[in-house]
């Protein structure tokens, strides 16, 4: 070796981040190359190691490259940096992993197809011509493969699958985009596609795609294996299909999901802002609720009674095939039944979907992880995530400070759990309701994935107040650890600080549906004051009593005769509503106090009103009163229902009867509902925006944030934003 130049520098960098399977040992290669530099660069437990050494301005140029050029899927968390002694080295190596210590490094999630392999999919001369597998390291399955970890190919649900003499030379090129890309394959070597019928029967056909289009067209239901799980598909604008579709599924009015060929077809149903397309086109390619036009044209049932259509664009190389001959826009929903997770296995699929599939496009490349489809929306300017899983999973939430691992097991609703590693906050793809066998373990699976792919044995666990929840249940007999009880909406507000990398104190306005309160009763409009560590709770709606307890949220006509008779008594009114409803039944619960729980809750309080306006009195997905509610508002830009605060113990609390009696005045005046809601809304912005000015004034404290649920509800938070700033 020659002897060091005095006018060449040699720089080590530690890279931590996203650097492992997305291509970056490649990128350091080439971008070495083009810089005229030696060295070498290698995979170790905490990230990526590399040494470069050449002229300084090269060296300077290299550096700022590595993140303005970074491959798409990596995320650089740090890169630290420090000068060595130049060796004369002549070349750039890759040199072997060093898997000698425990892995700190993270993990991708599955991303969708990139343009390059877009291409290739769609060119004749090219060898994966509508090869339906078709990835590379900027996208393809990541997260739901795996195994275990060291992500290499025989800890993937790729291990069955040996790459012929072409796709091995691609996987050992660093000058491929396919160099090291696990999944990497092609019709010779990799997965096959296979379509069956009811009864799991191969039907023939040249080409499995074209005769699954071909279903399609002709209104029949098709179960898609994709990268989370199956999908159920049909013709969006076939309003019989899509009608046999809930009929089957059980699933009455709930939005169905849809996929579109592109975004002109998108464009087509919906408003697009350049920064929905910016997302929907992402390789994270989520579903973005949009703003529905009012002359679409998809069947009337995909969203009945709603103003916003969930779009998503397709992400896998099968998705594409299919848009690409089948109908222009598709229903695109999870392939379960209510309540159960998503199928995932070709077996299971048949057993599960029988009665609900006509056929089933399926492949023998496993999915080891189930993971939905993410769902966001822009609110109040920004995106928000509404259902955070495929595309986002694992990728963490950097928080402040450090210390020993911890799990969150989560509540019942929405279930997700979180894996606390050093600075790292991995939240789970969504699990879903755990109200059943199959979510629960499901809700384990996840827990020991989790743990398995990130090495860490958590020393503490965390569950919601709740007794009654399968995952509260579960962290008691689980493990020999500490558990810890966290009331239901001070995790909402450590959450959204820890998110946010704030340490408080804050006011937080916490909006929800239900949780247990630490008085035992069920909370849901509150406003708290404190820190992640602590919190008192310092104001709140009236509590109303709520009759059958779970039954009332299922039947908002039931809270709203509670509410009534709460606020009434013996002047109970007698209101539309009502007819064939039993009324006196609800109101003897109430007065005798019989199973009649009293809650806080907001999301009560929107269910009450809703029906009391004429507005669902029963509801067959959730929020959906609270839904028909927001949308037929009226625009309200002044107060006209009073708001009235009493004090009790430093605690402020909102009346509720008070809005009531409002209501039923404007009731018997012939208000119309619009104007109703809209004045209603306008009610819970001043009463918050009240709360908290007193809370403010108490404390000295100015910053406010906010979370729960109810904050989806567009109208509310585009006003109570620039309000409360304004103050």
């Amino acid at each position: 070796m020659p002897p060091p130049d005095p006018d060449r520098t040699r720089l080590h960098l530690d890279i931590h981040g996203i650097v492992q399977g997305v291509g970056f040992r490649p990128f350091i290669y080439n971008l070495a190359q083009t810089y005229g530099l030696t060295g070498w660069v290698s995979n170790t437990a905490s990230g990526v190691v590399l040494e470069v050494e050449g002229a300084p301005e090269s060296i300077a140029e290299f550096r700022r490259a590595i993140t303005t050029e970074a491959p798409p899927l990596s995320l650089i968390e740090s890169v630290q940096a420090s000068e060595v002694a130049a060796t004369g080295a002549i070349d750039f190596v890759i040199r072997p992993s060093d898997r000698g210590a425990a892995v700190q490094t993270m993990i991708s999630s599955d991303a969708a197809v990139c343009p390059d392999c877009l291409r290739e999919l769609f060119d004749p001369d090219d060898r994966r011509y509508r090869y339906a597998f078709i990835n590379c390291t900027n996208c393809g399955p990541r997260y739901t493969i795996i195994r275990s970890i060291p992500y290499d190919r025989p800890f993937t649900t790729m291990v069955d699958f040996t790459m012929c003499p072409a796709c091995q030379a691609e996987y050992n090129d660093p000058r491929n985009r396919r160099f090291h890309a696990q999944p990497n394959a092609c019709p010779d070597c990799g997965p096959r596609l296979e379509l069956w019928d009811s009864e799991g029967k191969s039907i023939a056909g040249d080409y499995p795609v074209t005769t699954a289009t071909d279903l399609l067209r002709n209104g029949q239901i098709v179960a898609l294996k994709g990268l989370g799980g199956f999908h159920l598909a049909v013709d969006a604008s076939n309003e019989k299909a899509v009608r046999e579709l809930r009929q089957r599924k059980g699933r009455d009015e709930k939005p169905f999901a849809l996929m579109a060929r592109n975004t002109e077809a998108i464009k087509n149903h919906c408003w697009l802002t350049e920064e929905e397309e910016r997302l929907l086109t992402s390789p994270r390619a989520p579903i973005v609720l949009l703003r529905r036009k009012v002359n679409d044209s998809v069947a009337p049932s995909i969203a009945p009674g709603n103003d916003r259509l969930g779009f998503m664009l397709p992400y896998t190389p099968l998705h594409h095939l299919i848009m690409a001959e089948g109908p222009e826009t598709l229903v695109m929903t999870s392939a379960n039944l209510s309540e159960e997770p998503i199928c995932i296995d070709n077996q299971e699929a048949l057993t599960r979907l029988q009665g609900i599939a006509d056929a089933f496009l399926v492949h023998n490349r496993d999915i080891y992880l189930r993971s939905d489809d993410s769902v966001w929306i822009f609110l109040a300017d920004r995106a928000r995530p509404i259902r955070r899983s495929r595309g986002f999973v694992p990728q963490p939430v950097f928080v402040e400070g450090t210390g020993p691992p911890i799990l969150a097991v989560g509540a019942e609703l929405k279930n997700t759990v979180c894996l606390l590693k050093g600075n790292q906050a991995i939240v789970s793809q969504h699990i879903g309701d755990l109200k059943n066998l199959e979510a629960l373990n499901f809700f384990k699976q996840t827990i020991h994935h989790l743990e398995t792919i990130f090495q860490t044995q958590p020393e503490t666990i965390v569950t919601d107040l709740h007794p009654g929840y399968l995952s509260s249940q579960w962290a008691e007999t689980a493990r020999e650890v500490p558990v810890f009880k966290i009331q239901h909406h001070h995790a909402h507000l450590a959450a959204l600080l820890a998110e946010h990398r704030q340490s408080g104190p804050v006011i937080g306005v916490i909006l929800d549906g239900t949780g247990l309160g630490t008085n035992g009763r069920i909370w849901g409009g509150e406003v708290l004051v404190g820190t992640i560590d602590h919190v008192e709770r310092r104001g709140h709606l009236e509590a109303m009593p709520l009759p059958g307890g779970d039954a009332a949220i299922l039947h908002p006509w039931r809270t709203a005769v509670a509410y009534l008779e709460k606020t009434c008594g013996p002047d109970f009114p007698a209101l539309p509503f009502m007819e064939n409803l039993e009324v006196d039944l609800i109101r003897e619960m109430v007065q005798k106090q019989v199973n009649t729980p009293l809650t806080t809750s907001c999301g009560r309080l929107f269910d009450a009103v809703a029906a009391l306006t004429g507005g669902c009195a029963s509801i067959r997905y959730e929020a959906q009163a609270a839904i028909e509610l927001m949308q037929i508002a009226a625009p309200v830009d002044r107060s006209v229902y009073a708001t009235e605060i009493q004090e009790k113990d430093d605690v402020y609390i909102l009346s509720v009867q008070s809005l009531i009696e409002n209501i039923i005045r404007d009731l018997r005046a012939g208000i119309p509902e619009a104007e109703i809601s809209g004045r209603f809304h306008r009610f819970i912005l001043d009463g918050f925006l009240n709360l908290v000015e007193n809370i403010s004034r108490q404390t000295g404290i100015k910053t406010v944030g906010f979370s729960g649920g109810v904050f989806q509800n567009q109208l509310l938070l585009e006003t109570m934003i620039p309000e409360f700033e304004r103050h």
